[in-house]
């Protein structure tokens, strides 16, 4: 398909949220600015929803129990504001913890089972990781619903399969103060 974009495309953006965090911390000693990300994945063509798929760490209060006024946020409830004033809908799970100590933040399922029931409603599905185990919700969104399949990742960290099997690969170091260095 050619890497063509149109203003009347229908865009769903779903963000790996976890990966891009470890991703920039790591590679950058940063952050993420996804109001930047955002505005340069949309490139005027019409935003149908944009999700980001979030782990909240035990013991933080949710948005809603939050009393009306109270400034007070933690470090992780600041954040979660941040990318709802970025423009994104969150969708968020607790952290689990096994009886090991071992902890487990993964929203793969999640987001596959979103992008998928949202494919008929759109022309565009952005996936916003650099996991290499979306390669098989990509070639199903291209193949079997006949959506364009964005990817959006850290280039250095990115799986280069799904970099290959994506109709576009935007790296997202490349994208102008996409990235937000302490």
């Amino acid at each position: 398909m050619a890497n063509t974009r149109y203003a009347n495309q229908r865009v769903g953006i779903f963000i790996d949220v976890q990966n891009l965090y470890h991703s920039a911390r790591n590679m950058y000693r940063g952050r993420v600015n996804y109001a930047e990300l955002m505005k340069n994945l949309v490139d005027g063509r019409e935003l149908i929803r944009a999700i980001a798929y979030v782990v909240k760490s035990e013991g933080t209060p949710a948005e809603a129990a939050r009393p009306e006024g109270a400034r007070s946020l933690s470090t992780e409830a600041s954040f979660f504001e941040a990318l709802e004033k970025a423009g994104l809908e969150l969708r968020m799970k607790d952290l689990q913890m096994w009886a090991d100590g071992t902890k487990k933040a993964d929203w793969d399922v999640g987001m596959a089972v979103d992008a998928i029931r949202m494919a008929d409603s759109l022309d565009v599905v952005v996936l916003v990781t650099g996991d290499g185990d979306f390669i098989p919700l990509v070639e199903f969104l291209k193949w079997g619903k006949g959506v364009y399949v964005e990817v959006a990742a850290f280039g250095k960290s990115a799986s280069s399969k799904l970099h290959e099997s994506a109709d576009k690969f935007t790296n997202i170091e490349t994208i102008p103060k996409s990235i937000i260095r302490k």
